[in-house]
């Protein structure tokens, strides 16, 4: 799909930024809804969110906006420098670029790139996310990282696979239909 490192970064920045807000809205609303919503008595997540004063990251409650934020900032640098690089270069050690199929080899690498990320940014996430109230443990950073993984995964393969990738490269394709087109 894109043809320079120009397109690899708007690629990027496309799929990062529905991605993070596919994240943090299922990590909010479907893993932790009910208990935001049963610990401050609120009848909806927003409410319980606002009751709350926010979402807690880094020791203390942040607004929703900045979590958005600090995890795009986190998982853009992340997919571009390890990301994108190393999901491509897994899917051509097992499929040849010209002689597969353009849609499995796409899926191999949208696989390969959650097999990379998903770890990745559980991993950060058990960090932002740590209960710093009841003092650090890396015991305790590693069960949430499992824990993390362990919820994501799924969501994360599924979605990529079957509706961000797919929406994200129509998106691609509509941008730089021109430079595509020129490429062929």
């Amino acid at each position: 799909m894109p043809t320079n490192q120009f397109q690899r970064m708007v690629f990027a920045f496309l799929t990062v930024l529905v991605t993070v807000h596919g994240y943090v809205f299922y990590s909010l609303y479907v893993v932790n809804g009910s208990l935001l919503m049963q610990i401050t008595g609120a009848d909806s997540v927003i409410h319980a969110l606002n009751a709350q004063g926010g979402v807690y990251m880094f020791g203390r409650m942040m607004p929703i906006w900045a979590i958005v934020l600090i995890e795009f900032i986190f998982a853009y640098v992340l997919e571009c420098m390890i990301g994108s690089p190393y999901s491509f270069k897994l899917a051509c050690k097992n499929f040849e670029l010209g002689k597969t199929h353009p849609v499995i080899f796409e899926s191999a690498i949208i696989c390969a790139t959650v097999g990379i990320m998903c770890p990745a940014m559980s991993f950060l996430a058990a960090w932002f996310y740590y209960p710093y109230y009841s003092g650090f443990n890396i015991f305790t950073l590693l069960a949430n990282w499992l824990k993390l993984v362990c919820f994501n995964f799924p969501f994360a393969f599924f979605s990529q696979l079957f509706f961000i990738q797919p929406l994200i490269r129509t998106i691609f394709k509509f941008l730089f239909r021109k430079q595509l087109a020129t490429a062929k």
